[in-house]
């Protein structure tokens, strides 16, 4: 492939470098476009421009690969847990058992949240999306944490990573909590990270806690899988925030933010509302197969498809068999989880959804977990917030060393042309 583009304009040749990825991936370098020719893309969604070059996730949507720093997710999500992938995603390289032990006991070092907290949160009201309490009392933490984060300090960068993993999941855990109407408590640092989540999230009053091993390695994979994803809307808008030199905390609340929308987080919330009102209508999936099936009928079957892959979720592969395993284990008698079986069945034998690719995506999963660990609808975002914290913390990071410039897209305007002010008694 030739390592140059041409662009021609009005008679005007010009031209352009073509960078190459590690994995093959082109694309035509157009930094000096608006000086050398004085004009610019028009690219709505960004779907054909990259906004950086990045060392931390591949994805290729149409092979149905997804690897975390070089490392396929099924051999992650089989072999690792949480805390290893991310320290991997953040750190470049998988931790020895040294570097590991070193990383959890840190972050149990900084797992206390300021009592003053606890003020805030309780002034939410119950009825207060999980999204909202939970990016206010990530930005909230920046109160308790003034200082800036030195990027040009390792250490300092460190700390500032630890204390937010520590702290994180606390505020999950509180935000879960309050809206079960149960009393805000931390956990317990004999336990493993993703076993002391479990913990702070389900441990009732006057009882004592029992450990679940299959739903905590459920939980583990679910994490594992949502830990980063490219450049997506919650990601970019966490480098797009960081590029203005915000603080680490601030943009990860505005990443909380961008996720909360049912076309990114969201989605998972939306499956689960979706199998409700089939099951409010009788519980009939072939009548909601068809419907989706019918371009005039505004029915759409969520939890199918993907966006980027064209071809399986891997993701999906990987957390089916933990749904399964889960369910068995369990032996839950749920007609909603009855009704997500029936349509994960059809669509995997009907020739319509076949032949479209049109399988069941990681949002159909991961709602299905949730809801089989008693954890509630409007947290299922919340969830996803935590499994990408490591994610949005190792993109935030690279982009701050890369030294990156501050994000700031260009427009066509399309407005009214120049005219001339009208004083308001002249005005019709």
């Amino acid at each position: 492939m030739s390592n140059k583009a041409y662009l021609e304009i009005g008679g005007e040749r010009y031209e352009f470098p073509v960078i190459t990825g590690t994995e093959n991936e082109s694309a035509v370098d157009i930094k000096t476009l608006r000086a050398s020719t004085k004009i610019v893309t028009i690219d709505p969604g960004y779907k054909n421009t990259g906004s950086c070059e990045s060392a931390i996730t591949f994805l290729n949507g149409e092979k149905g690969i997804l690897r975390y720093r070089g490392y396929a997710i099924e051999e992650l999500a089989k072999h690792a847990d949480f805390l290893e992938v991310a320290y991997l995603l953040i750190f470049g390289e998988l931790p020895n058992g040294e570097q590991l032990e070193k990383f959890l006991s840190d972050i149990r070092k900084e797992s206390h949240v300021d009592e003053e907290m606890k003020k805030i949160i309780d002034a939410f009201p119950r009825t207060a999306h999980p999204m909202g309490v939970l990016s206010s009392m990530t930005s909230a933490l920046i109160a308790f944490n003034p200082s800036s984060v030195n990027v040009s300090s390792e250490e300092a960068m460190y700390h500032a990573i630890v204390r937010i993993l520590a702290k994180f999941p606390v505020l999950v855990a509180w935000t879960m909590r309050k809206v079960m109407g149960l009393p805000r408590e931390y956990g317990d640092n004999s336990l493993g990270y993703v076993e002391n989540i479990h913990k702070m999230m389900f441990r009732h009053p006057h009882e004592e806690y029992r450990k679940d091993d299959l739903a905590i390695e459920a939980l583990d994979q679910l994490l594992i899988l949502h830990a980063d994803h490219e450049q997506n809307c919650s990601t970019s808008t966490v480098r797009i925030v960081g590029s203005s030199h915000a603080g680490l905390f601030a943009s990860l609340s505005a990443g909380i933010s961008a996720l909360w929308g049912p076309l990114h987080g969201g989605a998972n919330q939306a499956v689960l509302e979706m199998l409700e009102a089939i099951n409010e209508d009788g519980g009939d999936t072939a009548k909601y197969m068809a419907k989706a099936k019918d371009k005039s009928d505004p029915f759409r079957l969520m939890g199918f498809g993907h966006r980027v892959y064209k071809n399986f979720d891997p993701r999906a592969k990987i957390i089916k068999k933990a749904a399964d395993s889960l369910l068995d284990d369990l032996g839950i008698e749920d007609p909603i989880l009855d009704i997500a079986k029936g349509l994960e069945k059809e669509a995997l034998e009907d020739p319509y959804f076949v032949d479209r690719k049109l399988y069941p995506n990681v949002d159909f999963y991961s709602g299905i977990i949730y809801r089989a660990l008693g954890i509630p609808v409007e947290m299922f975002t919340v969830m996803f917030a935590l499994g990408r914290l490591p994610g949005w913390i190792a993109q935030w990071r690279e982009m701050r060393l890369r030294n990156e410039p501050i994000g700031r897209p260009r427009q066509i305007y399309i407005g009214a042309n120049e005219r001339p002010f009208v004083p308001i008694k002249k005005r019709k």
